[in-house]
């Protein structure tokens, strides 16, 4: 709309507030998690070098919007070729429908077991495992049976929900309870950061921009580690940029036995 006077309802400069609201909790939250879990994200960063380095295979597993992060780790642009996403039918996305049926899914028992067992998972192989409550049987399950088979396991998940909600595992225990490098996301019961006068629930999450950022910060320290031992780090580069293609084609083709996305 043109002209000098401001003719928006008055909610809507609140809603700019809230805005900067979100974005103050967002950056906060980045601040604890990269000072706080430093330790956690270099030692993850590190077993993923290690099995890269001993020829081994990379999954990433997040159920609902954990998969989010987990997807976003798998064929990117300026990320590890080698990570390969370990799915789960119908708990993926929101794309299954009812999407309800995706959070029904996530509670039932030996869905990972068979999951793992069909998987070309094998022992000294690293599976990161996001979940931000690490209460469902799924993700408990998922890192149950992948210590049984011999797996790697880095769980990505919200420490605080073990203290404050039951499990819904038959174990009693959470994710964080069987991984052996554990991220804590600093994430607050419920995943809302907000709260204003006038709206009945708490809202905006921020878990997705958090546990992307922790994934990222977990590569990008793998890809150091590997350079530092003098291994190129199989990267990718965007497609869209000159000799993309090409670069990423000689990717593919030196790692084709441990990257599965494309068979």
């Amino acid at each position: 709309m043109s002209g000098g006077s401001d003719s928006r309802p008055a909610g809507q400069h609140g809603e700019n507030a809230l805005a900067r609201q979100y974005f103050d909790a967002a950056i906060g939250l980045l601040q604890r998690v990269r000072d706080e879990e430093a330790a956690n994200i270099a030692a993850a960063g590190a077993l993923i070098a290690d099995t890269v380095a001993a020829g081994g295979h990379l999954f990433a597993f997040g159920a609902g919007h954990s998969s989010l992060a987990a997807q976003d780790v798998v064929y990117r642009a300026g990320g590890l070729a080698l990570m390969n996403l370990l799915a789960v039918p119908g708990t993926v996305g929101v794309d299954v429908v009812p999407a309800t049926l995706g959070s029904a899914l996530e509670r039932v028992d030996g869905l990972a077991s068979a999951v793992l067992d069909t998987s070309p998972a094998r022992p000294g192989d690293t599976l990161v495992i996001i979940s931000l409550s690490g209460r469902n049987a799924l993700p408990v399950e998922m890192a149950m049976k992948a210590r049984t088979l011999g797996l790697q396991t880095i769980g990505v998940t919200s420490v605080a929900y073990a203290g404050e909600t039951k499990s819904r595992h038959a174990s009693g225990t959470y994710l964080k309870d069987h991984c052996d490098i554990v991220i804590d996301s600093k994430i607050a019961i419920g995943d809302a950061e907000l709260a204003a006068e006038g709206i009945e629930a708490p809202f905006a999450p921020a878990s997705t921009v958090v546990t992307s950022a922790l994934l990222q910060a977990v590569m990008a320290t793998a890809a150091g580690e590997l350079a530092a031992r003098g291994i190129e780090p199989p990267l990718l580069r965007s497609g869209n940029v000159d000799g993309g293609h090409e670069w990423n084609a000689r990717v593919f083709t030196e790692y084709a036995d441990r990257i599965f996305y494309r068979h």
